[in-house]
This record gives structure tokens, C-alpha cells and sequence, in this order.
């Protein structure tokens, strides 16, 4: 649990061009997105105050958390996401990468593991919020796993 930050300004689309939209309709929205992924979380529910949003519940898996998390921070307009999940299974923590103008999932893959053919690891372990390895953006938070959990 904790506070996340994130690029406001970066991100998918999800409320549209009016600003001035109200933080019940945005947070109506972030629950519809996070269960269209397909991110399963049990009693899951979201306030947002402006750019920040909590998101509460019970997930079965530290990875399903995490990308919650990822899910709802790299929407435009959210730069804070205040995490109170709580988790069924606990496993080791991923980290969080923010990606950099020039990055490709094979550079962060040597990076993190030494290894750029690990890249496919880091794009399994983005999705649903990645469907292509090729398109990443400056700006996007990813998750890197443990290369201890990589199968």
C-alpha cells in the first residue's frame, strides 16, 4: 500500500478533453476501465479528488495489484494513485519503470536483467495495458518483475 505518482499529462484517454468533469464520473470510469482489463478485485472501489485517485478492494495477487495500480496511473489526468489494496496472495514486489524518450521493452530488458531477449517478459507482465511490444511511450509506467519469479 502506499501513494504512487505519476505523468498527468501522459496516458490513455479515458475522460475525454472536459476537464471540469466530475470526480464521481471519473471514478465510475476507472472502475469500468480496470474491469474491462479483465483485473479482477474484489469489493474494488475508486474515489478521485482532482488527479488523485484510491482505489480499494482485495486482490487475489500482488501482480493483479500492480497492475491495477499501472492501469489507473497511466490514465491522463490521474497523477497520484493512493494504493489501500489489499492482497490474497502476497509474492515479491515488481518495480515500477517509468519509460524515457529512446526506450524500447529489449533496452529496459538489458537494464533491468541483462538480457534484452528478456523483453517479452516485461510486455507479459504489462498486459492487458500493453497489446503490442512495439508501442511504448515516453512517460508510461510499466512493471518490471523480479527476475527471480520470470519463468
Amino acid at each position: 500500500m502506499g501513494l504512487f505518482s505519476f505523468i498527468a499529462d501522459k496516458g490513455m484517454q479515458l475522460f475525454g478533453s472536459n476537464d471540469a468533469q466530475e470526480n464521481t464520473e471519473k471514478a465510475q470510469k476507472i472502475t469500468e476501465f480496470v474491469s474491462q482489463m479483465g483485473l479482477n478485485v474484489e469489493n474494488f472501489a475508486v474515489t478521485v479528488d482532482n488527479d488523485k485517485a484510491t482505489i480499494q478492494g482485495q486482490a487475489n495477487s500482488s501482480e493483479t495489484r500492480e497492475k491495477v495500480i499501472l492501469a489507473v496511473g497511466n490514465i491522463e489526468g490521474i497523477s497520484q494513485v493512493d494504493d489501500q489494496l489489499t492482497v490474497t496472495t502476497p509474492a515479491p514486489e515488481a518495480q515500477f519503470y517509468t519509460v524515457q524518450s529512446g526506450d524500447s521493452l529489449s533496452k529496459i530488458a538489458k537494464q533491468f536483467y541483462g538480457d534484452p531477449m528478456k523483453y517479452p517478459q516485461i510486455f507479459d507482465a504489462n498486459k492487458p495495458m500493453l497489446a503490442d511490444p512495439d508501442k511504448i511511450y515516453p512517460g508510461q509506467t510499466l512493471r518490471i518483475p523480479d527476475e527471480n519469479t520470470l519463468a
